[in-house]
């Protein structure tokens, strides 16, 4: 008896495998991935890949969508727009919405929301605060979290549950943010359910001792200094080496946080290092150019360390790229002095072409979906279903092209804030359509597909 024809054939591309790249057509039924092979039968829909990357949908580990509670700065429809415009087919949205995630019934009612609006698939992480009980853990992870986020210098409003910058600690409305010690209180138990624990890695200590008035963009630096990044990474290397926690070291932005994170590691530390595109890509440098858009926590710092960051990504010792992706409103980033300005820039958006760039420079275009792809899901547990293009996986696929460039232009973009870091730049990379579980969602980067086919991911 003859095979029924597939749903979605793409033929003709460049695919990148778990085994490199290879010539090879994806053959797609019921939104997976049932073979890789060249010619077959037709399918019902066919797309000529000819001349194109297919590279495996981006999994954007690290995105503050902003939904529930500041839907003005961004919610889960203009988030995964956003994605969905720059190959990112599955985002992981931290916790620190309002309310924060701090149960299941909150983490719960959130992915709700997301699933009316969402276009891609989304995952979920939980908050460890300073006031967090085992039973909490186990219920934001029983309920699908994919991990717990700890924000270092982060205290929580009593009156509405809102994560907010610790500047005073004796503010009776405030709740203290975690220390060392809630954390490690509650390792042994993550270490058991095998969930890891990001961390925000700015010892508030530091942060307190250093503050000063921001007036111009060294003040910044001044104010938030790499020290504060290495001795967070230096504790929580520790904690990890008394209790097997695994620790995933977000958006490292400087060569003595990484210079911490080696050192922990040879003593036995299980860490995992995320680094973003900006502290790649910029330098303070860029400062006079940005304005407050440059402005994110913590701060883009010297060339020296962007090119520090490159050489740990080329090498391996940084897995993946996520963006951490705050948007704000553009007049809360750009109508107001640097010092008042909020932190945080969209990047969702730019990430794969951004990471693409950045490949080709160092000599490997695959390298990009593993950084982007195949690294975060397997960190999240979210492989081989997502991050891959193999028999089994979710047809989630970016059809790029490699001899075409992007401008990043504000009228381009997709999310609620439009001027972000990268503005101005080309990439010689444009992505000419993204597929979700075998489904068009963008063309030629505008997003085409409905509001609320996006579902929520758990780990394995």
């Amino acid at each position: 008896m003859a095979r029924p024809p597939a749903d979605l054939v793409v033929r003709g591309g460049t695919v990148c495998t778990p085994g490199g790249l290879r010539e090879a057509d994806v053959h797609v039924t019921g939104g997976v991935v049932t073979s890789l092979q060249r010619g077959g039968p037709a399918g019902r829909e066919e797309v000529d890949a000819r001349g194109l990357l297919v590279l495996p949908g981006g999994v954007d580990a690290h995105v503050h969508g902003r939904d529930p509670g500041l839907p003005e700065k961004e919610d889960f429809a203009s988030l995964t727009a956003a994605a969905a415009a720059g190959g990112v087919t599955t985002v992981v949205d931290m916790p620190n919405t309002v309310p924060a995630v701090e149960t299941a019934a909150v983490l719960l009612e959130k992915a709700e929301i997301a699933s009316s609006r969402a276009i891609v698939d989304f995952g979920l992480w939980g908050l460890l605060g300073a006031a967090t009980r085992p039973e909490d853990a186990e219920g934001l992870l029983d309920a699908g979290a994919v991990g717990l986020k700890a924000f270092l210098g982060y205290a929580i409003r009593r009156a509405d549950r809102v994560v907010v910058p610790a500047a005073d600690l004796d503010d009776p409305d405030l709740e203290a943010p975690p220390g060392y010690g809630a954390i490690a209180r509650l390792a042994p138990e993550l270490a058991r359910r095998g969930a890891p624990l990001a961390v925000h890695c700015e010892d508030p200590d530091v942060l307190r001792a250093f503050a000063r008035p921001v007036l111009a963009y060294a003040d910044l630096l001044a104010s938030r200094p790499a020290l504060a990044e290495a001795v967070a990474v230096a504790a929580l290397g520790v904690i990890s080496q008394r209790t097997g926690l695994e620790v995933q070291v977000v958006h490292l932005s400087s060569a003595i946080g990484l210079a911490a994170a080696r050192q922990a590691s040879a003593a036995g530390a299980r860490l995992v290092l995320e680094t973003c595109p900006q502290y790649l890509w910029l330098s303070e440098e860029d400062a006079e150019r940005l304005g407050g858009a440059l402005k994110v926590y913590p701060p883009v710092r010297t060339a020296a360390d962007a090119a520090a960051l490159r050489e740990a990504l080329r090498s391996g010792a940084i897995a993946r790229v996520a963006t951490d992706h705050a948007p704000h409103t553009d007049a809360e980033k750009l109508g107001r002095p640097l010092g008042e300005a909020l932190a945080g820039s969209p990047g969702v958006e730019t990430l794969y072409l951004s990471c693409l760039e950045l490949a080709r420079r160092q000599g490997d275009v695959a390298a990009a979906a593993r950084w982007v792809a195949e690294a975060p899901a397997r960190q999240l547990r979210l492989h081989p279903r997502k991050g891959a293009i193999e028999p089994g996986a979710d047809a989630d696929l970016a059809l790029v092209d490699p001899a075409a460039e992007t401008d990043v232009t504000a009228a381009r973009q997709h999310s609620r804030q439009s001027h972000g870091v990268f503005e101005g730049l080309r990439f010689g990379f444009a992505i000419r359509a993204v597929y979700s579980r075998g489904e068009l969602v963008a063309r030629d980067g505008e997003p085409v597909a409905r509001p609320g086919r996006g579902r929520l991911v758990r780990p394995s």
